[in-house]
């Protein structure tokens, strides 16, 4: 890194700051705190979604999956737009219906006080563990960019990143998300257009040699589809229900499409991220393969390939350019977990009625704990990103089942929904022991749960109370 490299990024460490300072002057209630008045534009919301959820995942470990192997990793991608549009269809309707500040007072009009209160401790608790595995996934940036230790780098990110949440909100988070993914895409191209003139090869030759060699299958007909998570039919499924759950019944990525002022306005912001997600992915797959070319398939240290290239290949300026915007969307991406961890806990368990200054004291709470259990993790066998996704895996499937029960005419006691949520977790611990690839997981947990809680209605109420509302 020279003068110049580190120079841009601390530029853009402060402006980032600044912006989220200057942000927070117009927050006057939690309203504006947590939701943007319902003020966000559909296009900044849409971006805001994609940087969330991908930003620090898919710098670090897409480009490497590419590298070790191929693109199949883009069948998820596919199931990811079906998954969006269902969530536009289902469930995005009932949440504007409701007016809700959190998605799961749906649950609690539906079922009561004690349901609406255990489905925010069960999305607090997943998206804890997701993000912790985020704030893992930047500190191994970061050490790579700067030779610190991975604990040093995640305390670090997470500070710095505590600035501007407290006082800049959602309406900070989505500007800022919206300008890093452009950033940081930018990046990614510009790391391809390195490479190509770098070898000096065309396109099209380039592209030919690594079909010839596999490195370009998109499409893994492979009949193994229970065993293997990336076999066609069951990644894409799983995409799709990943998909659903992870933007359908996860306030993280609701949360921003509430803040957009009407129901056609989310509708739009969530199905186009999906189709922007797909170009991201294609865009870093590609970045993986050219890498791969330029370091002649160099055994390289897991989920650290792009992060080597940028800073021993990339020319002064670009490298610091580069750098910087994954920084900042790293960031952005972890203030946008805070920021809705305090508004579920706010709005769910607090009841909503707490002022601005206490709403931020609760920010403040979640980004050290966020601290302190991602630096509880450590790196294994498997790749970031998909220790991220199987993480969410265990809980979504729950979750989706309950909102699915929501919309039925049939009436359930607490009891029953509880056991039905507990049982579609803990089976997930069993398919894990058993082998199945975790793209089936939610499949099977919502099945469980909607089968274990009418079995259990059944049994505790009598078939007399298990009838239509």
């Amino acid at each position: 890194m020279q003068p110049i490299d580190l120079a841009i990024v601390v530029l853009f460490l402060v402006g980032n700051t600044l912006f989220g300072l200057w942000h927070g002057r117009s927050n006057k209630s939690t309203g504006d705190y947590f939701l943007g008045g319902h003020k966000l534009p559909w296009i900044a919301s849409m971006l805001s979604i994609v940087a969330s959820e991908t930003s620090v995942l898919t710098f670090v470990s897409v480009p490497g999956l590419a590298y070790r192997g191929d693109w199949t990793f883009l069948q998820l991608a596919m199931g990811y737009i079906i998954g969006r549009v269902l969530v536009s269809m289902i469930l995005l309707p009932m949440y504007f219906k409701h007016g809700v500040s959190s998605i799961y007072e749906v649950i609690g009009i539906r079922f009561g006080p004690e349901m609406h209160k255990v489905a925010s401790m069960v999305f607090l608790v997943t998206r804890t563990l997701g993000d912790a595995i985020r704030f893992l996934a930047a500190g191994v940036v970061v050490q790579v960019v700067t030779g610190w230790s991975l604990p040093l780098s995640v305390v670090i990110i997470g500070t710095v990143t505590l600035v501007y949440t407290l006082s800049g909100g959602i309406k900070a988070v989505v500007w800022l998300e919206s300008f890093q993914f452009g950033l940081y895409l930018s990046g990614g191209l510009l790391s391809i257009a390195f490479i190509l003139q770098s070898l000096g090869t065309p396109l099209p030759e380039l592209l030919a040699s690594l079909a010839q060699s596999g490195k370009l299958k998109i499409i893994n007909p492979d009949p193994h589809i229970f065993t293997r998570p990336f076999a066609f039919f069951g990644a894409f499924f799983g995409g799709m229900l990943l998909s659903l759950c992870s933007h359908g019944v996860d306030h993280m990525m609701v949360q921003r499409v509430l803040g957009c002022k009407d129901l056609g306005s989310a509708r739009k912001a969530m199905i186009g991220s999906g189709f922007f997600v797909f170009f991201q992915f294609s865009v870093f797959l590609m970045a993986g393969s050219m890498i791969y070319l330029f370091m002649h398939g160099a055994p390289m240290q897991k989920d650290r390939e792009f992060a080597y290239f940028i800073v021993h290949y990339l020319p002064v300026g670009l490298k610091g350019l580069l750098v910087a915007g994954v920084l900042s969307a790293a960031m952005s991406t972890h203030s946008s977990a805070i920021n809705s961890l305090a508004s579920s806990t706010v709005n769910d368990l607090l009841g909503g009625k707490v002022s601005l200054m206490t709403s931020r004291l609760v920010s403040l709470v979640w980004a050290i704990v966020l601290i302190i259990i991602a630096l509880m993790f450590d790196e294994n066998n498997e790749a970031i990103v998909m220790v991220g996704l199987e993480i969410a895996s265990f809980t979504y499937g729950g979750l989706l089942g309950l909102f699915l029960l929501s919309r039925s005419s049939k009436t359930f006691h607490p009891p029953s929904l509880i056991v039905g949520l507990i049982a579609s977790m803990a089976i997930v611990f069993l398919l894990k022991f058993l082998g199945l690839a975790w793209t089936w997981y939610i499949t099977v947990s919502v099945l469980v749960n909607i089968l274990t809680t009418a079995a259990v209605e059944i049994t505790l109420f009598g078939s007399k109370t298990f009838k239509s509302r």
